[in-house]
């Protein structure tokens, strides 16, 4: 009985242990596909050395483990790969692949491959299953694939490349394509109507390429169309008609183009469209009644759009974002508006009337409110101020009149609060104190009168307070110090006056007193603010000497102190100061250094007093001690504050959720030396600042390795990064990683934290161009090392503009954006901001997103855009400095303006030179002269008569 037992318990244990290993035996891959894996991990593995992806997976291990493999669910096939981001760059690889027949999905996005081989295409075309092909942010040249076979062929992505050429037949016989992504590559001519001829499409993304023409009607053959993005191309005409017809039609995308006409009414005939975005072309006619019945969101800004705003188009149930800004639209605002709006821009038309008294209470979602530049007339409806989630509020550049009233102390969840420009009398109210999550508040030029109150010292929050050309009076309330965050203070135009308080320290774009009633000396304590750029005391009744210390605020560009009653000797302030002392008739100014012995005349001179001789000991001591303490702080602190970013201190840093990290760059020494976790360490320490632009702090981080990088930190900004995803800043930045040229600065890695991001580049020990050029060393830069700057600055616009079609533009081109690895290697920065910015967006002054002041092109002022031939005006504004040695702008009047007004007689043009320079040989004198010629093409005020970036360098050169 007991062996019988054992029998059966041995039975029931043998099936028991064969039922449990028939899936493993019936489990492994075949043998084809193992090789092919096996073959994939060496070519991959010699291709890509130290960025080796599997590093840490065994090559003889099963393929169905390693990242990014898929296989079926009993491991007897692999179905998906995907070779994202393995720093591939061999294309001899992909033919490999089609080996694995039972592949449906291969994605080798993020690489740095070049060329699809005819291999792969034929190949991968006779794989019965494969239903998606990703080859997005790659190197990819030349002309698109006839893409022959891929019968099942569902979704191929070719984004982010630089595919050229035009598109015919290629992707004819893809009879089952459902998405296709062509967007961001160098593709021209039409739009292609021949896209598989099952007409099975539903996603179709061609942005950001050259097409031109117009928009084919043909194109609602494919009825089951859901997204059409052809933004960022060169179409023209108007759209069809016909696009109504598209029920399916969920999103339609046709911003930046050139495209005319009306906008037809039977796009609000589609019931499934959610967003229609046509912003920055030239629509004229009236916005079509009914265009918002299913909508989610619309955007027709920047158009030539005229009439009235339809009466029902703010009332649909799904509306939440509306953008009409920058047309011509005229009339009233519609008093009915839906629950769901979340944002409504109609700045910049010509909208009058009064506003009307909108339930604004049943506006809850409301967070957004852009009325500036228009003509309405009339007070605040009290209604607006009950909707209580409204964060921006801008009615600036309008007719509005009628005292503040006191219930906008109940917008608790307003950040931005913009009034100037209107007629605004009376005080401002206390109850401003309760807005206390305010971070921008302009009330200037109005008619504002009373004091400042004590209560505005409560605004914990607030950066940015610009309340000049009123009539308030009174004097500056004690408690403005508490301001901790205030960056500028606009005071300025009013009849205020008493004694000026004790100013925050973390001033920095400027402090306005200008035009006041202030009198006494000028207090000491201003001398403490030394992150102040711009100090302006100017026209108020100011008495005694001009004091010292203030030679050492290290931060400051421009001192006006013109017109008060001021005496003494003027302390020695560093050259690159700007300063403005006129109408003070008791200044003594110091005599300007003496020229060399073999050039003094000494004959015919009276001889200096003893008196006079202290004086000039006392001043010279003076500009030694202020030369000696200015190269101490530019060394260890040279930055220029411009906007409104304060320095973030280690718990910010250590606090901010790191979404993601990755190298760019395929350098073998940099992939090695980058050390994420070390960067930001050091971005955590305000001590490693090395310089602030508008956009941007840029930290020195050392590696453990003992390499220096720049880290440059970005605001992540709702109004700013248009990009608005971090998949999609990745994607650009990716791109971008991908140039090589010596004269750009190329993004090596970058980290994306929740709210900013953190860009890496190689470190230019030599400053930049500003530093050298109006800094505060002593060594003049000579004519080599400026020429070579010259050429080196123009080789990297010329390669930037050249890049695709539609070339990459400097948002800020100017001497504080080109770094200096050594006095003769530029290198331009800040690349990526025309990229990731958005100025038509910016809820700041537009001259801080378009650039830097001295270095804007006139045309700006009327287009909006930045151009091809806006950065050529801003490089000869650039040549200009080389030339001249002076700044941008200098004693209140731009550099281009200056020699342009003094470069009429060209035997003349010696006295604009830079004379310390041009005297050296007969032969510098003569190559600046031929490089004037230039800079005066460059920065010509027609944008037509400008040349091209190849242009300019090529002439350059030939002023050799």
């Amino acid at each position: 009985m007991a062996r019988r037992y054992a029998h059966i318990i041995s039975t029931i244990f043998s099936s028991l242990c064969f039922c449990f290993f028939l899936p493993t035996v019936y489990s492994e891959l075949p043998q084809d596909q193992k090789n092919i894996m096996v073959s994939l991990y060496d070519m991959i593995h010699d291709n890509t050395g130290t960025s080796f992806a599997w590093n840490g997976t065994n090559r003889g291990s099963d393929p169905c483990s390693w990242k990014g493999v898929s296989c079926s669910p009993n491991n007897s096939s692999i179905t998906n790969i995907t070779l994202h981001l393995f720093f591939i760059s061999n294309s001899d690889t992909l033919p490999l692949l089609c080996g694995i027949k039972s592949l449906e999905s291969l994605d080798v996005s993020g690489n740095q491959l070049s060329s699809i081989p005819g291999g792969f295409i034929t190949g991968c075309g006779g794989i019965s299953g494969l239903k998606v092909l990703n080859f997005s942010s790659n190197s990819l040249e030349g002309p698109l694939p006839i893409f022959s076979g891929f019968g099942v062929l569902e979704s191929l992505d070719l984004s982010v490349n630089s595919l050229s050429g035009n598109i015919d037949l290629q992707l004819d016989s893809l009879s089952s394509l459902k998405n296709l992504d062509l967007s961001f590559n160098k593709f021209g001519g039409h739009i292609p109507t021949s896209l598989g001829k099952s007409n099975a499409l539903v996603e179709l993304q061609l942005s950001d390429n050259s097409f031109d023409g117009e928009i084919p009607s043909q194109i609602v053959k494919y009825k089951n169309l859901s997204l059409i993005d052809l933004s960022l191309n060169h179409l023209s005409g108007s759209i069809p008609e016909s696009l109504g017809n598209l029920s399916s039609l969920k999103i339609l995308i046709l911003s930046a183009n050139r495209l005319s006409g009306t906008i037809p009414k039977t796009l609000g005939n589609i019931t499934t469209l959610s967003r229609f975005a046509a912003n920055q072309n030239g629509f004229v006619g009236n916005v079509p009644a009914g265009i918002t019945t299913y909508l989610n969101n619309l955007d027709l800004s920047y158009n030539n759009l005229s009439g009235t705003i339809p009466w029902g188009l703010l009332s649909p149930s799904n509306l939440q974002y509306v953008d009409l800004s920058n047309n011509r639209l005229e009339g009233s605002i519609p008093a009915n508006m839906g629950s769901t709006l979340v944002r409504l821009r109609l700045g910049s038309n010509s909208l009058s009337r009064p506003i009307p008294p909108i339930p604004f209470q049943s506006l809850q979602n409301l967070t957004y409110l852009e009325l500036e530049n228009n003509q309405l007339n009339g007070s605040i409806p009290l209604e607006l101020l009950s909707c209580k989630n409204l964060a921006l509020l801008n009615l600036a550049h309008n007719n509005l009149v009628g005292p503040l009233p006191a219930e906008i102390g109940s917008l608790i969840n307003l950040q931005v609060l913009k009034l100037e420009m209107n007629g605004f009398v009376g005080g401002i109210p206390d109850s401003i104190s309760k807005v206390n999550k305010l971070q921008r508040l302009n009330m200037s030029w109005n008619s504002l009168t009373g004091i400042i109150p004590d209560s505005i010292s409560t605004l914990h929050t607030l950066t940015n307070l610009d309340l000049r050309e009123n009539g308030l009076n009174g004097s500056i309330p004690n408690s403005i110090g508490n301001l901790n965050l205030l960056l500028e203070l606009q005071l300025g135009n009013n009849h205020l006056s008493g004694l000026i308080p004790e100013m925050p320290m973390q001033l920095q774009i400027a402090l306005n007193l200008s035009h006041n009633l202030f009198t006494g000396p000028i207090p000491t304590t201003l001398t403490r603010l030394t992150a102040l750029e711009v100090l302006d005391l100017s026209n108020n009744t100011f008495s005694g000497q001009i004091p010292e210390s203030m030679t050492r605020m290290s931060g400051l560009t421009r001192l006006i102190l013109a017109n008060n009653h001021l005496s003494g000797v003027v302390p020695a302030f560093p050259k690159y100061v700007e300063l403005g002392l006129e109408g003070n008739r008791q200044l003594i100014f110091p005599p300007p250094p003496s020229p060399p012995q073999n050039a003094r005349a000494v004959s015919g001179k009276k001889k200096l007093s003893v008196a006079v001789v202290i004086v000039i000991a006392v001043a010279v001591a003076a500009v030694a001690v202020g030369l000696f303490t200015c190269i101490a702080l530019s060394i260890s602190k040279r930055f220029y504050r411009v906007d409104d970013e304060h320095l973030h201190s280690r718990d910010d840093v250590s606090q901010q959720q790191v979404i993601q990290g990755n190298l760019l760059t395929a350098n073998g020494i940099h992939r090695s030396s980058i050390d994420f976790k070390k960067a930001m360490e050091a971005v955590g320490e305000s001590s490693n600042v090395i310089l602030k632009t508008r956009f941007s702090t840029y930290y020195k981080a050392v590696m453990p390795s003992g390499g220096s990088y720049f880290v440059k930190r970005l605001n992540w900004s709702d109004k700013i990064f248009q990009l608005g995803n971090h998949e999609r800043f990745g994607g650009e930045l990716e791109h971008l990683g991908k140039l090589s040229n010596s004269n750009v600065m190329i993004p090596l890695a970058y980290v994306l934290a929740a709210d900013s991001a953190y860009l890496f580049y190689d470190f230019a020990p030599a400053g930049t161009l500003y530093d050298v050029l109006h800094g505060s060393a002593e060594t003049t830069l000579d004519w080599a090392s400026r020429y070579s700057i010259a050429i080196g600055v123009a080789q990297g616009l010329a390669f930037l503009h050249s890049i695709n079609s539609s070339p990459i533009l400097l948002l800020d081109l100017s001497s504080k954006s080109i770094m200096l690895k050594s006095l003769n290697e530029p290198q331009l920065g800040d690349i990526e901001l025309c990229k990731l910015i958005d100025p038509s967006k910016s809820t700041g002054n537009l001259s801080t997103v378009a650039g830097s002041v001295g270095y804007i092109p006139p045309e700006y002022a009327y287009t909006m855009r930045v151009t091809v031939a806006g950065n050529v005006y801003s490089f000869g504004v650039v040549l200009l400095e080389l030339l001249t040695g002076k700044a941008a702008v200098s004693q209140g009047t731009e550099l281009a303006k200056w020699v342009l007004s003094n470069s009429a007689q060209q035997n003349k043009w010696d006295h604009i030179l830079d004379f310390g320079v041009s005297k050296t040989s007969v032969a510098v004198r003569r190559q600046m002269l031929s490089v004037m010629k230039v800079a005066l093409a460059c920065v010509s005020v027609s944008p037509e008569g400008r040349p091209k970036m190849k242009s300019v360098l090529r002439m350059l050169l030939n002023a050799r």
